[in-house]
């Protein structure tokens, strides 16, 4: 439910949990989770309390939304195209290497991942991975085979990605630092 303070707008999510949490998306959405029992004017607080450490999360998602680039249907066409083929590319050759299979491989725009894999071992992946370094990509492809042999991100999964991409810490850190520029 959409709710109003002061200062600012934001979407109220209850759910089955003890404590309030706060995130600000890039794009400026503010939303609050909390406890089926707690008073709405309680979230009003908690948004209101928070205003200093929201008002600079929207600040530097706004410079981030303006750097980042915005992409025609035609350009997502294309780079979906060649995501298809570079990606199912680069999983035909690792996952031999890592001694995995897979099942099919979609390609996607999503918000907030670059890759993920299913239980059923279908792995889907954020187009835009083509535009990045092939390093980045390479990685990315190896993090959801990797998931393939260890489904979550335990010390063991690390071992995975480690023995293919001794480097992985590395592209682990420029994906974070520069994957929201895409």
């Amino acid at each position: 439910m959409k709710r109003k303070t002061e200062h600012f707008t934001y979407e109220l999510i209850r759910a089955k949990r003890r404590s309030m949490s706060l995130k600000v998306n890039l794009d400026g959405m503010i939303t609050v989770r909390a406890p089926y029992r707690m008073p709405v004017q309680t979230a009003d607080w908690f948004v209101e309390g928070h205003r200093d450490w929201i008002e600079v999360r929207l600040k530097a998602g706004a410079r981030i939304m303006a750097e980042r680039p915005s992409y025609t249907d035609k350009e997502r066409a294309e780079g979906r195209k060649r995501a298809a083929e570079v990606i199912e590319t680069r999983c035909r050759y690792y996952a031999p290497v890592m001694g995995v299979s897979y099942g099919t491989v979609t390609i996607r725009e999503q918000k907030t991942r670059w890759g993920s894999c299913s239980m059923k071992g279908n792995l889907n992946f954020n187009w835009k991975l083509v535009l990045m370094p092939s390093e980045i990509l390479d990685y990315v492809v190896v993090h959801e085979l990797a998931h393939r042999i260890q489904m979550n991100h335990s010390a063991a999964f690390w071992a995975e990605v480690e023995k293919i991409l001794p480097d992985y810490k590395e592209r682990k850190q420029w994906l974070k630092v520069n994957g929201q520029k895409y």
